[in-house]
C-alpha cells in the first residue's frame, strides 16, 4: 500500500469521519449504541457494505447511464445488504433479532450513498474500495466509542464484562446509571464526542 492508499484509507478514520466530521449515518449511530456488541456488529456490517458497494459502482463507472444511476446503486447496495442479513441470520442469530430492522436500514444509509456519489464514481475501484472501507470503519469507531460509554456506564458491563465488580469494594463500588441506557443520552454522548472530536 502506497501513500496515496494509506491517505484515502486513513482520512475518513479521524479528518473526515463520516459521522462527527460529515454528520452521516447518524440514525443507526444513536439507535444501536445501547449494547456494544451491536454497535461492532452494525459497524462491521455498513463496511463491509460500504466497501464492496464501492468496488463494485465503480468498476462499473464507465458503462453505467447518468439516468438510471441511482437506481443501479440502490440495486448493488440492496444485494450486499441481504448478503450481510442473511450471514448475520445463520450465525449470529441474538444479535440478528436485535439488528433486523437497522440492518435493513443500511440500504438508505446517508454515507454509502455519500461515498459512491463524491468518490467511487471518480475513482478507480481499488481506491473506491479503501475509501469505503475507511469510511465504514471510522463510522464503526464511533458507534464502538459510543456504546462503550452507554453500555459501560449505564449497565456497568462491556462486552458482557462486568467491569464494574472490579473497581467494587465494601467502602466503594460503582452504581451504574440507568439514564446512560436511555434514547436522549445516545443523542448527548455523540454530541459531546463531536465536540471533542472536531475541537482545535
Amino acid at each position: 500500500m502506497n501513500r496515496k492508499d494509506k491517505e484515502i484509507f486513513l482520512r475518513p478514520l479521524w479528518l473526515q469521519n463520516p459521522v462527527t466530521i460529515q454528520v452521516l449515518g447518524i440514525c443507526s449511530a444513536l439507535a444501536v449504541t445501547v449494547r456494544t456488541e451491536s454497535a461492532l456488529v452494525m459497524g462491521v456490517a455498513v463496511t463491509a457494505v460500504t466497501a464492496f458497494s464501492c468496488l463494485i459502482l465503480s468498476s462499473m463507472r464507465h458503462i453505467l447511464p447518468s439516468d438510471v444511476r441511482i437506481m443501479v446503486q440502490l440495486v448493488v447496495v440492496s444485494a450486499f445488504v441481504i448478503l450481510v442479513d442473511m450471514f448475520l441470520k445463520a450465525y449470529l442469530y441474538s444479535t440478528w433479532r436485535a439488528l433486523t430492522v437497522f440492518v435493513g436500514l443500511i440500504i438508505t444509509n446517508c454515507i454509502i450513498m455519500g461515498r459512491i456519489e463524491s468518490f467511487s464514481l471518480s475513482h478507480s475501484p481499488w481506491h473506491a474500495f479503501l475509501d469505503g472501507a475507511g469510511s465504514g470503519i471510522g463510522y464503526a469507531l464511533v458507534l464502538c466509542v459510543v456504546a462503550l460509554l452507554r453500555e459501560g456506564l449505564g449497565t456497568g458491563t462491556v462486552f458482557q464484562w462486568q467491569w464494574m465488580k472490579v473497581f467494587t469494594t465494601e467502602t466503594l463500588g460503582y452504581v451504574p446509571c440507568g439514564f446512560m441506557i436511555l434514547p436522549p443520552m445516545a443523542l448527548i454522548t455523540l454530541g459531546f464526542l463531536v465536540a471533542m472530536w472536531t475541537k482545535k
